[in-house]
């Protein structure tokens, strides 16, 4: 009955849907869905919170206990696309109809995603611990990592989706999905991790963000305020004032992070 409710609701919305379309779906009679559920508000919210629990679970299942960070959050992002492709009208409940309807459906979602986004924010601890780096990510820091990188999840996820564009092999696979997601994040937590984090004027960084930055690329950003380009040295990296090499590829930190995993398809976590 679920399965059908489900199915209903996603493809119909549900203010359109009806109890005897969900009825005739499932085979069963009016009266019948009636008896185990109250009221079609009811049967939505069951079929909410099936559809969460089970997208979180798809997640945290999918996690390679005791493999690198780089593994970790590939395999957590692979199950996380993995299951909504599988599922597209399950996602669609969540992502099209339950946010989109107010309480308590929206509130059943946002609990949904605050589940998903304490899990990755762990993993881009976990990372930033495994590779050595003495400035770990602030709380308010790893939480606006992770919450980018589910809402960019989030998006992916709807685009593969959109006109059933995968299972016409249209779109592209849940591989090339989560390995294009972990190209992008992975490449920007590594240089964070480095002490390399961007700003529009590194100068005007605050203040607990400035010990991050190398004095190289300090005195890059001044040269460049006065329009003179930094000097280079043989091996073409920018020379600081006193005329040594800055770390444009990242310190023993970057490099510790910088390994290849080859197992994960098309994946690097070259931090450098």
């Amino acid at each position: 009955m679920l399965d059908a409710a489900v199915r209903t609701f996603a493809r119909r919305g549900y203010r359109i849907a009806s109890m005897d379309e969900i009825a005739e779906s499932a085979g069963v009679s009016k009266p019948l869905v009636y008896l185990y559920l109250n009221s079609k508000e009811e049967l939505f919210g069951s079929c909410v919170r099936r559809e969460a629990a089970a997208l979180v679970a798809a997640v945290r299942d999918a996690v390679e206990p005791g493999a690198s960070a780089d593994r970790r959050l590939w395999s957590g992002l692979h199950g996380f696309f993995a299951h909504t492709a599988a599922h597209p009208d399950g996602w669609a409940l969540l992502h099209l109809q339950a946010r989109t309807l107010g309480e308590p459906f929206a509130r059943e979602v946002a609990g949904l995603r605050a589940e998903i986004v304490a899990l990755v924010a762990g993993l881009i601890s976990a990372a930033a611990r495994e590779a050595g780096c003495p400035a770990e990510p602030s709380a308010a820091e790893l939480s606006g990592l992770a919450q980018a990188l589910v809402g960019a999840a989030e998006s992916l996820a709807e685009w593969a989706r959109a006109d059933g564009a995968e299972a016409a092999g249209r779109g592209p696979s849940v591989e090339d999905t989560a390995a294009t997601l972990m190209n992008f994040a992975w490449a920007g937590l590594g240089n964070l991790m480095a002490g390399q984090g961007w700003s529009p004027d590194r100068e005007r960084l605050p203040e607990h963000h400035r010990d991050r930055v190398p004095e190289a690329d300090r005195a890059r950003a001044r040269e460049h305020g006065r329009g003179r380009a930094p000097e280079r040295d043989e091996r073409g990296r920018a020379r600081d004032h006193d005329g040594g090499a800055g770390l444009e590829s990242g310190g023993e930190c970057g490099q510790e992070a910088g390994r290849e995993h080859p197992e994960s398809p098309h994946v690097s976590a070259d931090f450098s």
